[in-house]
C-alpha cells in the first residue's frame, strides 16, 4: 500500500474563496480563512492556496491574507500568485508558508526559480504548469490564467523548471478543470516521464477513482483537486469536504 498526498487546491481572488471552470466563470465557495479552519479539523495532507487574480491583475502577494492563513493552517501550505521577487517569497515562508507556488515567472522571472531553491531547497518550489491541447493535437503552456500562450508545450516546460532549480511539478489541463471527469493522463504521464522531481496531477478530479488513475496510469506522485472538495451533488452545491483516512485507506492508497 502506497500513501500519496491527496491536497486541495483552493482559488483566491481579491480575498475571496474561488473556484474556476475551465478557469473561466468563478463560483464564490466563501472565506479562505474559515475554509482552511474545516481543512484543519479534517485532517488535510497538505494545502495549496492560489492567488489566481495576482498575476492577471499584476498585483503582489497579499501579505495580511497569506499570514492569517498560514496562522490558522496546521497543515503544511503551499501559497502561489503573484510571486515575481526573491523578497517576496521570503516574507511568506517567513510568516510559516513551506512552499511557493510560481507559474508565469517560470517564463518572466526565471531566476527566481533558483534563487528560492538555493536559500530553501529544491522542495520549497513549485512550478504549476497550465495546459492546453491544440484542435489539431498537442499541447501549448499558457500563464495569466491561461489568457496568455508561450513558446514551450508543458514538457519543455516542466524539464526547463527542474534545471532551474524546481523541487516539483503541478500539470493542470485548463479545459478539465472542474469539469470533474478525470485528469488528462496522457498529460500527466508525458510530464511525469520527462523529470525526475515528483508531480502534482491537477485539474478535473470527480472522484477518488481518478486519484487512483493519475497516479497509476498517470504516473503522477501526489493528486490535487478543487471542485471535488467544495462541491456535493450534481447541483454543485457548496460544501468544503475530504475524505476520511478510512476512505482513502480503502479507496486510494490500497488501489496505487
Amino acid at each position: 500500500m502506497r500513501r500519496i498526498r491527496v491536497i486541495p487546491a483552493l482559488l483566491v481572488e481579491k480575498g475571496r474563496l474561488v473556484k474556476t471552470l475551465k478557469f473561466g466563470a468563478r463560483t464564490y465557495v466563501g472565506d479562505p480563512v474559515n475554509t482552511v479552519k474545516i481543512l484543519n479539523d479534517k485532517q488535510v495532507d497538505e494545502l495549496l492556496m492560489l492567488d489566481i487574480g495576482a498575476t492577471r491583475y499584476g498585483s503582489k502577494p497579499d501579505m495580511k491574507m497569506i499570514t492569517e492563513i498560514a496562522s490558522e493552517c496546521f497543515m503544511p501550505l503551499a501559497y502561489g500568485g503573484g510571486i515575481t521577487e526573491l523578497d517576496q517569497a521570503k516574507r511568506i515562508f517567513a510568516v510559516g508558508v513551506e512552499k511557493v507556488v510560481v507559474n508565469a515567472a517560470l517564463f518572466h522571472h526565471p531566476k527566481l526559480i533558483g534563487e528560492i531553491a538555493t536559500i530553501y531547497g529544491a522542495q520549497a518550489v513549485v512550478v504549476s504548469i497550465d495546459a492546453k491541447k491544440g484542435m489539431f493535437g498537442g499541447y501549448s503552456t499558457v500563464t495569466h490564467g491561461g489568457a496568455k500562450k508561450t513558446p514551450m508545450n508543458p514538457v519543455q516546460a516542466a524539464k526547463r523548471a527542474v534545471e532551474l532549480g524546481a523541487g516539483e511539478i503541478m500539470i493542470s489541463n485548463v479545459d478539465h478543470d472542474a469539469v470533474m471527469k478525470g485528469y488528462d493522463i496522457d498529460l500527466i504521464r508525458a510530464v511525469a516521464d520527462a523529470v525526475p522531481v515528483p508531480v502534482i496531477a491537477a485539474g478535473g478530479a470527480g472522484s477518488t477513482a481518478d486519484f487512483v488513475a493519475a497516479v497509476t496510469e498517470g504516473h503522477a506522485s501526489a493528486v490535487a483537486a478543487g471542485a471535488l472538495f467544495v462541491f456535493r451533488g450534481p447541483h454543485r452545491a457548496v460544501l468544503v469536504n475530504y475524505p476520511n483516512r478510512a476512505v482513502l485507506k480503502a479507496e486510494v492508497f490500497g488501489k496505487v
